[in-house]
């Protein structure tokens, strides 16, 4: 018999709020959390725009030889999990008595990596870049680090799949307790957001340059929309096996009922139509659901012409035209690795406040879009399942169906 899997806790340090209540009221107001940041410009961007996100401050919560070892992803990633270990009824004493494993996604270190470096080429003395350097600056850092800090004993992986990557850790998470390999795994995604870690995306020319209007600037699935924006931070998702959580007397925010995914097995960048409407019909299939039972759908839509379209249409191609749709990338713009993790806790807040967040600054949808039911603006309704888009390069898709628990 497989296990139920289920949400016990949430944690979300983004641009649009570093806890749950401010990300709530910021969705529900369509409130941008987009700006433009003039060190880009100086620094040679194309486009400075980027979300905004709160340098954390971990001196009075970790030791020296803690924080050393963690670049700001670990940073975001550790004040998320905080969070939703706390709403998870989850502290060290039963961490230290219990299995509990860790899959996050996370996809570059550029920082590290480029101040490592710069150190060598200055000082021609590799001993010079310190203890710390090597435990930033590899990929699997914040795994690595939050491992560390909270005695995990649990599986212990970094999921590196682009704009996916925090769908995917979810996916497998859910996986892995479906089939009682493991009872309880934090979750989520983290990105960086230094000038360091977005100059070759920029470079090739997919960041929106409407830099007079920044919070007007990530425009999903409308025609006039100029390229997507790039932004960060973390967060953090607690699962674990409904019987575990009902053991532990934990609350149950939602469950996990059905995770897709597919590879377009095309070009290395631009999207297709068949590998989403795969993922979401996997999602689907495992789910046990029919499309029309389907109450929202959070896109993955990132403002770029060609992704947002055929996403479009994937989601017609399953769906139809009725089912409410929005990207809360249009506030966030894009969190790439963190992403699928986020749009998870953004469309889980919507779940239990019974409202659709809208898809800001849509003012005349494209083509393909105008086939479906994309909501502009805030739409009090409830939601019983919902499901969670997000793809990435290389042709990587995830599709994530949330259910409300009664």
């Amino acid at each position: 018999m497989e296990n139920r899997v289920v949400i016990t806790g949430m944690g979300i340090y983004s641009c649009i709020g570093i806890t749950l209540d401010e990300v709530k009221d910021s969705l529900y107001n369509g409130k941008s959390g987009i700006v433009l940041d003039e060190e880009r410009k100086a620094f040679g961007y194309r486009s400075g725009l980027t979300g905004k996100v709160p340098k954390p401050n971990l001196k009075n919560l970790l030791s020296r030889r803690q924080r050393i070892s963690m670049g700001e992803e670990s940073e975001y990633a550790y004040l998320a999990t905080i969070d939703a270990l706390k709403q998870a009824g989850i502290d060290q004493d039963f961490i230290d008595q219990n299995e509990v494993g860790i899959l996050y996604g996370n996809d570059s270190v550029s920082e590290a990596v480029v101040e490592a470096i710069d150190i060598v080429k200055e000082k021609k003395d590799t001993q010079l870049i310190g203890s710390g350097a090597i435990f930033k600056s590899m990929n699997s850092t914040v795994t690595m680090n939050l491992s560390t800090i909270f005695r995990l004993t649990g599986i212990n992986l970094t999921v590196s799949a682009a704009c996916a990557s925090g769908s995917h850790s979810l996916g497998l998470g859910y996986l892995l307790i479906k089939q009682g390999l493991q009872d309880i795994i934090i979750c989520g995604g983290a990105q960086e957001t230094n000038k360091l870690s977005m100059a070759s995306f920029d470079g090739l020319g997919v960041f929106s340059v409407r830099e007079d209007e920044p919070q007007k600037a990530s425009r999903p699935f409308d025609k006039d929309r100029d390229g997507l924006i790039p932004s960060g931070g973390a967060a953090t998702l607690i699962i674990e096996s409904y019987e575990s959580a009902v053991k532990r007397g934990a609350p149950i925010i939602a469950e996990i009922v059905g995770y897709g995914f597919s590879s377009n097995g095309g070009h290395i960048s631009t999207p297709n139509v068949d590998g989403p409407a795969l993922a979401m019909e996997r999602a689907l299939k495992q789910a046990s659901l029919n499309p029309e039972e389907i109450d929202y759908i959070n896109a993955h839509a990132t403002s770029t012409p060609i992704g947002d379209a055929n996403e479009a249409k994937a989601i017609h191609k399953i769906f139809g035209g009725e089912i409410p749709v929005s990207s809360t990338k249009s506030m966030t713009g894009h969190e790439c690795w963190m992403a699928g993790a986020s749009e998870v806790i953004y469309s889980v807040l919507m779940m239990q406040n019974d409202f659709i967040a809208p898809n800001i600054n849509l003012e005349n949808p494209d083509e393909a879009a105008q086939n479906i039911n994309l909501i502009s603006k805030t739409q009090n309704q409830k939601i019983n399942v919902l499901l969670s888009n997000s793809f990435g390069f290389g042709g990587t898709n995830s599709s994530i169906i949330i259910k409300k628990t009664s």
